[in-house]
């Protein structure tokens, strides 16, 4: 068998590489860059920007590094004057069909589009013409689609189909008129998980809740979805003590890929009802309710007594926890384990529904152990 390693030269410097990488993973080993806007390492190869084209020895005209695969003893230009004057002409087409409104968009400073205009000093462009126009027509309350910023990058389309194999958009229609859409230019209405807004190199798609919430100098905090117990690492962008917007890091246990919970479901934390410290029920029947022979009986109708269930008071957690280690025992002393049952939550780690369960049943006394996310 041979060698699954290729050693081959980039700008003067020799690099060894697996034999089915691609020139443009050899030549990040190397620290070398070399622009892109629709490569991914997670996604098939799609070659459609022509940004990241190098000049290969032995070759009639410039390759796709993004695409093309390294061989043995390869010579290999990443940077010569006529690769950026081709580079710097493809910038341009793009943003001769692309709106010239960076001051308000979301994805102002960190646009990799605006980012190469910046690197290439365009200023003025030569190519003019008609421009594609498309209404706003999504009503949902997740993703904010702008088709106009569109680069036909296809990571979007890809990400969608090959890694969360939902396929929700694609291409459609041709020539300049070509857009990425749902089936039959419906609203979108998928699982709005937002792995195509994560990938999105321009502001085409960003998060309806990011609006005007900020786009640069976030406080980050590195925590953990509370949602479910899967445990996916979270970094929240703060701004003025507000979260602004919600993004996971490629370097995490799941791989920067959120649902539509972790991305998008924050606003709790900032709810005027959120609760804050501990409540007990302020309920006169209580001793009432604890000598009844039917512990399902209805306190109410026995003594004429009809509680308010919306009366709390606060409580420290040292209280609370007294309180119900004190109302369990009596529960069970007086009617026995079984008429105690525990609902577990999905927005705990998988840890902690363990350790629920082991005390119902050996702390309790109880099988009666029911989890909200069992079906």
């Amino acid at each position: 068998m041979g060698s699954s390693k290729v050693t081959l030269n980039i700008d003067g410097k020799e690099v060894i590489a697996e034999k089915n990488s691609t020139i443009l993973d050899a030549a990040r080993k190397l620290e070398i860059t070399i622009p892109s806007l629709c490569h991914n390492p997670d996604l098939v190869p799609f070659g459609g920007c022509r940004l990241c084209l190098v000049e290969v020895a032995g070759t009639s005209r410039p390759v796709a590094s993004c695409a093309a695969l390294v061989q043995e003893g390869m010579r290999v230009k990443s940077s010569t004057n006529y690769l950026e004057r081709l580079r710097r002409t493809n910038v341009e087409l793009l943003l001769s069909d692309h709106p010239n409104d960076c001051m308000l968009c979301e994805r102002a400073g960190n646009c990799k589009l605006q980012e190469l205009a910046y690197y290439y000093g365009i200023r003025e462009n030569r190519f003019e013409g008609i421009r594609r126009e498309y209404p706003e027509q999504d009503n949902n309350p997740f993703i904010r689609r702008e088709m106009e910023k569109c680069i036909m990058c296809g990571q979007c389309v890809r990400i969608c189909d090959e890694i969360q194999g939902v396929g929700a958009i694609d291409f459609a229609y041709k020539g300049l008129w070509t857009k990425v859409s749902p089936p039959f230019e419906k609203d979108l209405d998928c699982e709005f998980c937002g792995q195509c807004v994560a990938v999105c190199p321009t502001g085409a798609l960003t998060g309806r809740m990011w609006a005007s919430k900020g786009r640069q100098k976030f406080r980050e905090v590195e925590t953990v979805c509370p949602y479910c117990g899967c445990g996916c690492n979270i970094t929240l962008a703060v701004k003025k003590n507000e979260i602004a917007r919600v993004y996971s890091k490629k370097d995490t246990v799941n791989q920067g890929m959120l649902c539509v919970k972790g991305r998008f479901a924050y606003d709790f934390v900032h709810s005027q009802d959120r609760l804050t410290r501990p409540l007990i029920r302020i309920n006169p029947a209580k001793d009432l309710y604890l000598h009844q022979e039917n512990p399902y009986a209805d306190s109410s109708s026995s003594a004429g007594f009809k509680p308010d269930p919306a009366q709390f008071r606060e409580a420290s957690w040292e209280e609370a926890l007294d309180y119900t280690a004190l109302r369990l025992k009596e529960i069970k002393d007086r009617h026995g384990p079984d008429v105690i049952g525990g609902l577990a939550s999905a927005r705990c780690t998988n840890e902690d529904n363990y350790l629920f369960q082991k005390f119902m049943r050996m702390a309790v006394g109880t099988n009666n152990v029911d989890h909200c996310a069992r079906y």
